[in-house]
């Protein structure tokens, strides 16, 4: 029997069960944006026949007005019609040809109508009203100099606050002194690649799955990449003691294309396989370093969002004078804020400092001064903590769905980060990629992610590098909806 809340007096179904959840400031805009979401992903066809206002009021649990607004806000930007006699239904519509998946690292969202692509936060839970509580109290208390032209370190009051808050949240050993604030990663990295070169490195060794444009910020500073071998320890530096350092004139290595000076790694949580490295290869990548000279780079992206497992301290505790510390509030935060920092050995400050130049020409000055704030007043914390229930809660759906429709393929890699990788059936990579690319999703292939001086016998099997912190709220459920129908 048909409940009563799903149909008419005479027992005529009255519509669907639209499966939507209102989200956002105002349940009206909440509930225009999940349904317009709902009919731009394809979850509701032309033609399709909306439930009564009456009817969905009483499904949600709330005001009939409120639905009827927004259903007339959708029929006056064309979503919708509302035709007396027939209802009101999904408006007609040409069907878009899909558009090419985008390079990872140099991707954008326009015109996907889902984006589950990896590297960005939910835009839309940005704390807005914490973060202009601080900016109003940074601005009041700030002196008047710190208006003029910056300390190319960075402001000290965020360097104060990084070092309290690296220390406790991320195990990194440091004092204000030793960071420098930049514009983001590929800044500091830009920074530590032309301070590289300039000490005579050729080589930088980097994963050999990771990010093109990371790959690309060094090759334009005149280093070349080689890549390490990678199974399931993690990222194996072993291949470091092989090629010996990349520095000029290295006494009893082979130096210049052969070796390497530096190596670039993700020890907390590699991207994109999601696996921290093991503590073996940890001490071994430390004990190169400290043997030949060389430097490794940390790139600790992600390292507040773990869910399954305790936190993994970051590898610069284990000897901060070999280890660059690189941290930014892109995934925290949103990486519009253009935040990021390092942390230097003491041997390397003053090089950075000089290569970032004499005045701060890259890091707004109010910006900072916010962020200390809100790292001093605890508003960072209570935000990560809500972030981290909300990713998880997502991360769980998803292993549900794929369990429910999808059997076939395994999820890796999710006891931490805002990603997950979805191992797919040999040779079916590319045909789900083209598969979303019909459907408006946005996702990137495993294979995407690989550099191209990989070895064969390294590559890994067909998958997929899905992001589940990208969508808002209101459109997760259509994005994991679109995910499971194009899925083997």
């Amino acid at each position: 029997m048909v409940d009563s809340w799903a149909t008419s007096p005479s027992g005529q179904a009255l519509g669907i069960d639209l499966h939507i959840e209102p989200t956002g400031s105002g349940l009206r805009k909440g509930l225009t944006d999940a349904l317009r979401e709902a009919v731009r992903g394809g979850r509701l066809a032309p033609g399709t026949r909306l439930p009564a206002s009456r009817t969905l009021a009483v499904d949600l649990g709330i005001a009939r007005n409120t639905v009827a607004d927004a259903y007339a806000d959708l029929v006056a930007e064309g979503w919708l019609t509302a035709r007396q006699g027939s209802g009101t239904r999904v408006a007609e519509r040409p069907v878009e040809a899909p558009r090419p998946t985008p390079t990872p690292g140099r991707r954008t969202s326009g015109g996907l109508h889902y984006d589950l692509h990896p590297g960005r936060p939910d835009l839309a839970s940005f704390p807005r009203s914490e973060w202009l509580k601080a900016a109003r109290r940074a601005l009041t208390s700030a002196p008047n100099e710190a208006l003029g032209y910056g300390d190319p370190r960075g402001r000290p009051e965020l360097r104060t606050s990084l070092a309290g808050y690296l220390a406790r949240a991320r195990g990194v050993h440091t004092d204000p002194d030793r960071i420098v604030i930049c514009a983001g990663f590929h800044h500091g990295l830009m920074l530590l690649g032309d301070v590289l070169r300039r000490r005579g490195v050729q080589n930088v060794a980097v994963e050999s799955y990771g990010l093109d444009v990371h790959w690309d910020v060094l090759t334009r500073t005149g280093l070349r990449t080689r890549p390490l071998p990678f199974d399931d320890l993690g990222t194996d530096p072993g291949a470091l003691d092989d090629w010996g350092t990349g520095t000029k004139g290295s006494a009893g290595q082979p130096g210049g294309a052969a070796g390497v000076g530096a190596a670039l790694l993700a020890p907390a949580h590699q991207f994109p396989m999601g696996v921290p490295l093991h503590p073996d290869r940890r001490a071994a990548a430390v004990d190169w370093a400290r043997r030949t000279g060389g430097l490794i780079l940390e790139d600790d992206y992600d390292g507040e969002f773990r869910y399954d497992r305790q936190p993994v301290g970051a590898l610069q505790g284990l000897d901060p004078d070999r280890v660059v510390y690189l941290g930014t509030a892109s995934k925290s935060l949103a990486p519009g804020l253009r935040l990021g920092w390092m942390v230097l050995p003491a041997s390397l400050t003053q090089e950075v400092v000089e290569s970032k130049g004499s005045i701060d020409w890259s890091c707004g000055v109010l910006d900072q001064l916010t962020l200390a704030e809100f790292l001093n007043s605890g508003a960072y914390d209570r935000h990560l903590r809500g972030a981290r229930l909300r990713y998880r809660r997502r991360r769980d759906q998803l292993v549900a769905a794929l369990a429910e429709h999808a059997p076939a393929v395994h999820a890796t890699g999710i006891a931490a980060g805002l990603h997950a990788v979805l191992q797919l059936p040999p040779g079916t990579e590319q045909s789900v990629v083209r598969a979303a690319a019909w459907q408006g999703l946005g996702v990137a292939g495993l294979s995407s992610f690989r550099h191209e001086d990989t070895a064969a016998s390294d590559a890994r099997a067909d998958a997929l590098v899905v992001g589940y912190g990208t969508p808002p709220d209101h459109a997760w459920s259509g994005a994991l909806d679109a995910l499971c129908r194009v899925l083997p």
